[in-house]
């Protein structure tokens, strides 16, 4: 019994002399945020490389997006795969757009890889030109395939007649940055692709910070029509949320030439 109050006391005395000198397990320090990035001023897509190391690519990267689309060679490839089915309208307002958080089970095959669709969201005005001409608006749908590389497949909208496809994202958009919600609609993405399914196609980058490189893009040739009311509540939201558009610096830009 003796022996036994000795050692307590001895460990006491020892616990007490290691946090008198200092010696602590210390709390792990938490990931910095990300730095914070905007659309104008020194925040701007002109400083996007230089305002955070990992931002670094959006400066020297030789393959970034968007491009000006002009003079694609035209050539005969394999068509995408389309296989989409309808999901919940898990939206939200992350601050520089609107983006939906779409249901697993969607997917495209392109060149015999399975890419699942992660998410849509838009950019006003387009971020992709054609012919130096930009678009009212532009959607992203992004794919995912298993080993993580990206592709995109870019809608280009114009205006003309109400577009009832968009409507259960567009009746829906969060004025204010908020966290993912459930809207209690529904939306299929096969409904927001044009009739003609053909793209120009080039591999380039992520639009926004940190514009990683390697992303096949697929940016659809027939533009899809919004109605004037249903462009201007894109435009609304943001004072235009698009990156200007980026050299080519020789990449290959082809043109499916067959439906």
């Amino acid at each position: 019994m003796k022996k036994n109050l000795f050692l307590s006391g001895l460990m006491i005395t020892a616990s007490l002399m290691l946090g008198a000198c200092g010696f602590r397990v210390e709390a792990p320090h938490p990931t910095p945020a990300p730095a914070h990035w905007t659309y104008e001023g020194e925040e701007g897509p002109a400083h996007w490389g230089e305002i955070d190391p990992a931002y670094a690519t959006c400066g020297a990267g030789k393959s970034q997006s968007p491009i000006d689309i002009s003079a694609p060679a035209e050539k005969d490839i394999q068509n995408i795969a389309f296989h989409y089915q309808p999901s919940e309208v898990n939206i939200l307002n992350n601050g520089h757009t609107v983006q939906v958080n779409y249901d697993s089970g969607s997917y495209i095959e392109l060149d015999g890889i399975r890419y699942d669709v992660a998410q849509f969201h838009y950019h006003a005005p387009s971020e992709h030109a054609v012919d130096g001409k930009l678009f009212a608006a532009e959607l992203h749908i992004v794919h995912k395939s298993a080993d993580g590389k990206l592709a995109v497949v870019g809608l280009l909208l114009q205006e003309g007649a109400e577009n009832a496809a968009f409507a259960p994202f567009i009746n829906n958009l969060p004025a204010q940055k908020a966290d993912v919600t459930d809207a209690g609609a529904k939306i299929n993405a096969a409904d927001l692709l044009p009739a003609t399914q053909t793209t120009f196609r080039y591999t380039g980058s992520l639009t926004t910070p940190p514009c990683s490189e390697g992303v096949s893009w697929l940016v659809m040739t027939a533009p899809v029509e919004l109605s004037a009311a249903q462009l201007g509540a894109l435009e609304i939201l943001f004072e235009g949320n698009n990156r200007p558009v980026q050299a080519l610096n020789g990449r290959q830009l082809v043109e499916d030439s067959t439906p």
